[in-house]
């Protein structure tokens, strides 16, 4: 199933990135993408020769911080449904009510887990809400 899907990371910390990187190969994701800040956000994305299915958005970056990124893809009637999960360290319960209300699809952690990450991005993949707290 993973396989199968396309997903994008976008993450303005070096060392996750690399991490991150290693953890979708290692899960068998041919099919990974990456964006270091949110510079023209928008336009990268577009300029994607294959569009991902699944995003996984940092929360602290610059110049858009992960809601104002949700907001562009939900705002854009071509990117409206696209399954948008929040990868972060900012966990605390009313970070986490935000990040529902704001409209993301999940939540995953950071540290990542990763004794746990390959059954959580199964489920992702699946199309199941996870919101992963730890």
């Amino acid at each position: 199933m993973l396989s199968e899907k396309h997903f994008l990371y976008v993450e303005d910390d070096f060392p996750s990135r690399i991490v991150l990187q290693k953890l979708m190969k290692s899960m068998g994701v041919t099919q990974f993408s990456m964006f270091e800040d949110s510079t023209d956000f928008m336009d990268r994305f577009k300029a994607l020769e294959n569009w991902p299915d699944i995003v996984l958005l940092d929360i602290h970056m610059q110049p858009y911080n992960g809601f104002e990124v949700l907001r562009m893809l939900r705002d854009d009637p071509d990117t409206a449904q696209l399954t948008v999960v929040a990868l972060t360290a900012s966990v605390m319960n009313e970070e986490v009510d935000l990040l529902r209300t704001s409209g993301f699809d999940g939540v995953i952690s950071k540290p990542v887990r990763m004794s746990r990450f390959p059954t959580i991005m199964e489920r992702v993949a699946a199309g199941e809400p996870v919101w992963e707290v730890t």
